[in-house]
């Protein structure tokens, strides 16, 4: 026990992930299309899908994925009236925003040409047989009038409850902006929001002790349930979606970040393993929200007051692995329909998915919808989407490590333009190791 307590949170996650996984794939192989197994334990037996995958494994992953968004409101609101109020030029707001959103529709644009391009190259669709069944019934996607309009809330209490962040991004700039104004009287409540920070702070350094054991859940759960035949079927769709995230992940802000800041790629892709570890196991940014603004801030080097606006912002409007998979799907869907898109078509993709990565953020079940509205832009059946639906799960799990990677390395960008990125903590092989020292310290 103290042996697996000396490893590195890292490390301890890595193994409950390749457990997880070896755990599902063993149960998956017992079961074997069986409605569930009875294991025989002497005088009572214990069923394997009814106990532990969706008894144990299911409770377990839930109260972790819940451990983890309960701490996403109160820490953005938190973090983020900190760093606003700490501005001793409030326009600088302006500034950061209108450089956070344009490299993250840049980066978007990047994600979904270089997802058409490899997807022309390698055709996934050819050969892949139509469902009769197949159906999906898309939903409507907000105009975005209703999104700017959305943005701004009527009761700032029931946007947190709701979790609705685009609003309390905003309440949280508006009152930050009037603390910082407001002389005396915003000082001292200044004082008491960097209590909370610290407290927040402290509160995420003790729920990541239990990181290792949810991986494990969540892991062991999605491999024992998962259709590995239907993954097979569509494996040139799945590789190629995998292809362009890694691509993108790899390549295209590496060379963003060396030409924009000069700082070293591969500097930043180590430090980026923690957090993307986190972002696969959860399938959401929301939920790793609390890692990436501690790597972006402890490990990055990067301003709380820069982090704590484009991290928040990145998890809800940053589409890049959603853009890459509707890229890859729009040329899949069209090849197994056989139908013929022209050099238009695809720029029209291009443009309505990189828009719509704005104009649908923070809405339920993003990615579809926006799917939804690149295949009718081009005439595409909607009812495509269920062709692939069912190996979605799997690869959201990759998109979600890159999208993460992709707000970490905005906020790069745009703390180095501020002024606002510690170099030293950047260039520092040590400081992701001393921030894992600190976690094993409070166990």
């Amino acid at each position: 026990m103290s042996k697996i307590r000396s490893m590195s949170l890292t490390t301890r996650i890595m193994i409950g992930m390749a457990l997880g996984i070896a755990v599902g794939f063993l149960f998956q192989a017992i079961l074997a299309g069986e409605d569930d197994y009875l294991i025989p334990l002497g005088l009572f037996s214990l069923p394997i899908k009814a106990f532990f995958v969706d008894g144990l494994f299911h409770v377990g992953g839930q109260i972790f994925i819940a451990s983890l968004k309960m701490l996403v409101v109160p820490l953005v609101f938190v973090s983020l009236v900190c760093g606003t109020c700490s501005l001793s030029d409030p326009k600088k707001l302006g500034r950061l925003g209108g450089k956070s959103i344009g490299l993250y529709l840049v980066t978007t644009a990047v994600a979904i040409t270089v997802a058409i391009s490899l997807a022309l190259l390698f055709n996934p669709g050819q050969g892949i047989a139509l469902p009769s069944d197949a159906s999906f019934n898309a939903k409507e996607a907000p105009t975005l009038a209703r999104v700017i309009i959305d943005m701004f809330p009527t009761n700032p209490f029931e946007a947190m409850a709701k979790g609705n962040m685009l609003q309390v991004i905003v309440f949280a700039l508006l009152f930050g902006v009037s603390m910082a104004l407001s002389g005396k009287a915003g000082k001292r409540v200044a004082t008491v929001f960097e209590d909370l920070n610290t407290v927040i702070l402290k509160l995420v350094t003790l729920l990541m002790n239990i990181a290792p054991y949810g991986v494990f859940f969540l892991m062991a759960k999605l491999f024992t349930t998962i259709e590995m035949g239907l993954i097979l079927s569509l494996a040139k769709y799945f590789l190629v979606v995998v292809a362009a995230l890694l691509i993108h992940a790899f390549i295209n802000y590496s060379v963003i970040l060396k030409v924009l800041t000069g700082l070293n790629p591969l500097t930043f892709l180590a430090k980026m393993k923690h957090a993307c570890l986190f972002g696969f196991s959860t399938s959401s940014s929301s939920a790793t929200m609390p890692i990436t603004l501690e790597t972006a801030t402890k490990k990055l080097g990067a301003n709380n007051s820069v982090a704590s606006f484009t991290i928040p912002l990145g998890a809800t409007i940053n589409m890049d692995g959603t853009a890459i998979m509707q890229g890859v799907a729009t040329v899949f869907i069209a090849q197994v329909f056989a139908v013929d898109l022209t050099i238009s078509d695809y720029l029209m993709v291009i443009l309505t998915a990189t828009l719509a990565s704005v104009g649908t953020a923070g809405v339920p079940g993003v990615g579809l919808i926006m799917l939804a509205m690149v295949l009718n832009q081009v005439g595409l059946p909607v009812e495509g989407i269920a062709i692939i639906i069912g190996v979605d799960r799997l690869l959201d799990m990759t998109r979600t490590a890159v999208n993460i990677t992709g707000d970490c390395m905005v906020t790069c960008v745009v703390a180095k333009s501020e002024a606002q990125l510690d170099e030293t903590i950047f260039n520092d092989p040590n400081a992701a190791k001393d921030l894992e020292d600190y976690h094993k310290s409070t166990e």
